[in-house]
C-alpha cells in the first residue's frame, strides 16, 4: 500500500506536509541507503514537481514546506534568507533546564569544517514546558531519570543548530546520536519502546509566496496536560508517537 504524506495545507503555490521521522527530505549522497524522501513521495503523491524551500534533519519529525512552482520557490527563499519565516520546534531532553526562557547565543563552525574555519553567528531561544522524573535511575547515581520538554526557536539557521545549542547547554536531545549520549539514549529507547531523534518542528510561519499574507501552521500536537489528563489519543494523527509519550512519561511519573 502506498503511503501518503499528511497535508497541512495545500494550494496552488505551496504545500506544507508532515515530515515523518526517519524520513530524508530529498535524496543525498550523504545517505545512499535511504529509500524513504519527502520531496519524491509529494512529487508522486501530488502529480507535479515539488520544490524545497528549507529542511529538517532525517531523525526530525514535523511541519515541511515546499513550492509548487519556481516563482514561488524563489519567494520562499527570498523570505527565509531576510529571516522573515518564525520556526518553532519542540524537544525532550537530558535533565531539567532551567525554568522561564533563556537565549543561547554560541557561535557554531559548519558541520565537518576544517580547524580553521571561521564559526558563524548562531542564536537560538529555548523555552522549559514540562519536567519530569522516570522513578529509575539510568546511571546508579540518582534515585530518578529527569527529562524535559522544550520548545526551540532558532534566530539563526545553522546546520544542527538546536541540537548543537542543547548540547553546548548540557541539555541534549533525548535520542540525539551525534549530539547526545549513547548510553543514556538507549536506556530511554528501551522504555520508550521507541530509538529515535526527539526533535518536532511544530509551527511554521511564512508568508505566503503569492499574496505575502503571513501563514501559520501548526503540526496539531498538543502540550502534555500538567495534571496528568491527556488530550484524547488519536493513532491515525501525525504526532501520534508524540502523544504516546506524553501518556508513558505521565503515567510513570504517576506510579
Amino acid at each position: 500500500m502506498e503511503f501518503l504524506l499528511y497535508l497541512f495545507g495545500l494550494d496552488t503555490d505551496v504545500a506544507l506536509v508532515h515530515k515523518p521521522p526517519g524520513w530524508l527530505v530529498h535524496r543525498t549522497g550523504l545517505d545512499a541507503g535511504e529509500t524513504r524522501w519527502v520531496m519524491q513521495a509529494l512529487r508522486d503523491q501530488l502529480g507535479q514537481r515539488v520544490w524545497p524551500v528549507h529542511r529538517l534533519d532525517k531523525g526530525t519529525c514535523g511541519v515541511l514546506a515546499f513550492a509548487l512552482h519556481a516563482d514561488a520557490a524563489r519567494a520562499l527563499g527570498q523570505a527565509f534568507e531576510a529571516g522573515r519565516v518564525r520556526k518553532r520546534y519542540l524537544a525532550l531532553v537530558r535533565g531539567w533546564p532551567a525554568e522561564g526562557e533563556v537565549e543561547v547565543d554560541h557561535a557554531l563552525k559548519p558541520d565537518d569544517a576544517p580547524e580553521d574555519a571561521a564559526v558563524q553567528p548562531a542564536v537560538t531561544r529555548f523555552r522549559t514546558l514540562r519536567r519530569w522524573a522516570w522513578p529509575e535511575s539510568a546511571d546508579g547515581r540518582h534515585a530518578t531519570t529527569r527529562v524535559a520538554l522544550v520548545e526551540a526557536e532558532p534566530l539563526t539557521g545553522r546546520r544542527h543548530q538546536i541540537r548543537r545549542h542543547l548540547k553546548h547547554i548540557a541539555h541534549p536531545i533525548i535520542g540525539d546520536a551525534t549530539h547526545g549520549k549513547g548510553p543514556l539514549n538507549r536506556w530511554w529507547a528501551e522504555r520508550l519502546g521507541q530509538q529515535r531523534l526527539w526533535l518536532h518542528a511544530w509551527q511554521l510561519t511564512l508568508p505566503h509566496p503569492v499574496t505575502g499574507e503571513m501563514l501559520t501552521v501548526s503540526s496539531g500536537l498538543a502540550l502534555p496536560a500538567l495534571g496528568g489528563t491527556q488530550a484524547p489519543f488519536d493513532a491515525n494523527a501525525p504526532t501520534a508517537d508524540w502523544q504516546a509519550l506524553w501518556r508513558t512519561l505521565a503515567a510513570a511519573q504517576a506510579e
